[in-house]
């Protein structure tokens, strides 16, 4: 009952969840299906044992239950007209799972057995009354299922079109029943139609602000751009894009989307980046390129609750992507396309004939290749979606046997001869006789402007302490990791980038965070040595901008750093490196690069081993559970600690939001990102019995099993986190 006491009427709700559905699902040719489900997903509420249930509530509060308190199932009789009368088969388990989650086999089978045994009256009570008031809940002729899915040679197109139909009904769901209890119709966002020529005069206008007509680069630049517009007009699939750090990937994959768009008459854009740093960097691009009312920010940083009236359909957007442009993570994305809760998979039918851009696409964990491409590839194949793959190291995915026979349709068609072009640094090796960090203090004590690079937390405290000390040239000396706060991050990055384009003296010590994306640019940059992609990453904060003759990067291997904790990180992709790269072979090579990742995947035996190719045949045989508990991307290693960094007073305010008596609002969540650093969970759980932290949220009694932390000593103004006495050299995360 809504605030005007009225009731949603069963007979509405199922007839709009449909309608909905079936707008949804129609981009991949599940209309019929999706209709179906939204029918009859809810005709359980049809029993009177469910409508005096609701009396009841509507009287007394709280949930629907019958007269001894127990939770009336409302699920199992469209379940089973899916199943049985439609012939739907597994396909039912969209239906079943449209509150709990999508289940596996075996959950939905025995849903069946409930509804023809013991619960087989109140199925078919249910039935009948629904039927008098909605006969479509029983059709003659049974919806169709595409017969490319019934008849794929790969189950797992099947699973993902189940996945897609399942979104297509719990957002329809949602949706019907906000608007009865609101009584505010569906907020439609811009439309992506015409948004080339927006992309375009915004382009022209950012390009004149900054000036860049005649610089070497910036020509390159241009001539990238043009080729990606110019690859824009191909047919629907899958697009490799190799460019060289430097040359405006982020533009030119915006232009290769909005252009591709408006020729296939896409419906929206969707740019996943792996870090939040560069999440934010591009949203900030891509609203000066598409119009800030065009652009949906949706990741953990972004407090989407303050926004203005006038953007409102971004706030409700943010639940199912109904944006023509969306700017999330690569976290975010593919979580929830292998996610089994309705809330997470609300979204995915917006997948359906969008352009995909996947920004930095060398980050995707080589252990969980198998599934993401896989998906990718029956989204390019079944649903009418197009995937952009940009990166300046180039993965080679389609070695893969997932990706073997297909066709890729390439940005670059040379792309050697654009690396060549763009050369800008020249690198040095102080691998053999490995270098200590003493000596590379150092040697950099009188540098003008350097950014050094390692592998670890600890490498990097150890040598930001070490350069300190040995400063010559003056300057600050900053440290970038993420035992900082997340604004202490920004508030650092925001400083050097002054100090670099005044030209002042300057030296930065950071872990990786700094390299995929992160727009700065030195003349002097010192890699710890790391896998291949990562030295050319680091290579690209080297002359940037292309204002040097030449710049240099000094790839070391250093002597006393963190062997155990680099192995953590990079694994057997170290040892590739060593194979294909030195003195003389620098990495951006191309055709060392693509011996180097066929050596990489079958070291790991990718196609065969992985825990990717586990979870591929759970995704088979349609376990959605066992695939949600396996599939995860971020590293659990590490934990969120509430550091004593920013405004204080409102620390406090969302501290004691986030410890009182009742339920924490998302937006909490949300707005304390910039307050967190973390830790590994060994280190954090030592740091509470050592009397450094304490646990904010979970047991204090079982530290090492809380969810959040709170750092009551010990965070230092350059370096964040810093437990020196509690960090043996194994705490390397």
């Amino acid at each position: 009952m809504n605030s005007a006491g009225t009731r949603d009427r069963l007979s509405d709700h199922l007839e709009g969840t449909a309608r909905r559905a079936g707008d949804f699902a129609e981009v991949f040719g599940g209309r019929e299906v999706a209709e179906y489900f939204g029918r009859v997903h809810d005709v359980g509420k049809g029993r009177c044992a469910w409508q005096d249930g609701l009396d009841r509530a509507d009287k007394c509060g709280g949930r629907v239950v019958d007269q001894h308190g127990k939770s009336i199932d409302h699920k199992l009789a469209g379940t089973w007209l899916a199943a049985r009368h439609a012939g739907l088969g597994y396909f039912a388990m969209a239906v079943l799972g449209h509150h709990g989650g999508l289940g596996d086999r075996q959950s939905l089978k025995q849903a069946i057995a409930r509804a023809e045994g013991t619960a087989r009256d109140a199925v078919q009570e249910a039935i009948s009354r629904v039927a008098a008031l909605v006969p479509a809940i029983m059709p003659r002729q049974s919806p169709a299922v595409p017969d490319r899915i019934l008849h794929a040679l790969d189950p797992c197109v099947g699973e993902l079109w189940l996945r897609m139909v399942f979104s297509a009904l719990v957002d329809a769901d949602f949706l019907d029943t906000a608007q009865h209890f609101t009584g505010v119709p569906r907020v439609t966002p811009p439309s992506l139609s015409g948004m080339a020529e927006v992309f375009e005069a915004n382009r022209r206008t950012l390009l004149a602000d900054a000036g860049v007509a005649g610089a070497k680069v910036n020509v390159i630049r241009e001539q990238v751009y043009r080729q990606a517009v110019a690859a824009a007009s191909a047919r629907r699939g899958i697009f490799p894009f190799p460019a060289p750090t430097g040359v405006g990937k982020t533009i030119a994959a915006g232009g290769f989307a909005v252009h591709h768009a408006a020729r296939h008459n896409l419906s929206r854009v969707i740019i996943a980046v792996p870090f939040l740093s560069i999440t934010e960097q591009n949203a900030a691009v891509y609203r000066g390129l598409f119009g800030a009312e065009n652009v949906l920010e949706h990741h953990s940083g972004v407090d989407l609750d303050d926004l203005p009236a006038e953007h409102r359909w971004q706030r409700l957007a943010a639940e199912n992507w109904d944006a023509p442009v969306v700017v999330t993570t690569t976290v975010r994305l593919f979580e929830s396309l292998f996610s089994r809760k309705p809330a997470a998979m609300r979204k995915l039918h917006r997948l359906a004939g969008a352009v995909i851009v996947l920004d930095e696409v060398q980050s995707l964990p080589d252990e969980l290749l198998v599934p993401i491409l896989s998906a990718l590839r029956h989204l390019s194949e079944h649903f009418g979606t197009s995937v952009l793959l940009a990166s300046a190291t180039q993965p080679e995915f389609f070695s893969l046997k997932v990706f073997q026979d297909l066709k890729p349709r390439p940005v670059i068609t040379e792309p050697q001869p654009l690396y060549d072009s763009l050369r800008r640094v020249r690198f040095e090796w102080r691998c053999d006789p490995k270098p200590t960090f003493e000596r590379i203090a150092h040697e950099v004590a009188a540098a003008h402007q350097v950014l050094l690079v390692v592998n670890t937390t600890r490498d990097a405290g150890v040598l930001h302490t070490a350069i300190e000390h040995g400063r010559r040239c003056g300057g600050p000396v900053f440290h970038l990791s993420t035992r900082m706060a997340g604004a202490h991050r920004r508030d650092t990055l925001e400083r050097i980038r002054r100090l670099l384009a005044d030209e002042l003296p300057v030296a930065v010590v950071s872990t990786q965070l700094v390299e995929a994306g992160v727009d700065v640019d030195f003349p002097l940059v010192y890699r710890a040595f790391a896998p291949a992609e990562a030295l050319l990453q680091a290579a690209g904060r080297c002359n940037r901008n292309g204002l040097l003759d030449e710049g240099v990067v000094v790839v070391f291997d250093p002597a006393d750093g963190s062997v155990r904790g680099t192995r953590m990180v990079y694994g057997a992709a170290l040892d590739a490196t060593r194979s294909y790269f030195g003195p003389g072979r620098d990495p951006d090579r191309l055709d060392l690069l693509t011996a180097y990742y066929n050596t990489r995947y079958a070291v790991k035996n990718i196609d065969n081993a992985s825990l990717g190719t586990r979870i591929q045949k759970l995704r088979a045989d349609f376990d959605f559970i066992k695939v949600a508990e396996l599939f995860t991307m971020i590293e659990e290693g590490t934990v969120p600690v509430l550091v004593p960094y920013g405004d204080e007073v409102e620390r406090e305010d969302l501290r004691s939001q986030l410890v009182g008596p009742d339920p924490v609002e998302p937006w909490v969540f949300r707005r304390l990102q910039p307050y967190l650093a973390a830790l590994p969970k060994q280190l954090a759980a030592r740091a509470v019995t050592d009397g450094y932290a304490r646990v904010l949220l979970g047991d204090p009694a079982t530290p090492h099993q809380a969810r959040m932390y709170e750092l009551i000593s010990g965070y230092h103004d350059q370096r964040g986190i810093e437990l020196k006495d509690l960090e043996p050299k194994e705490y390397v995360l």
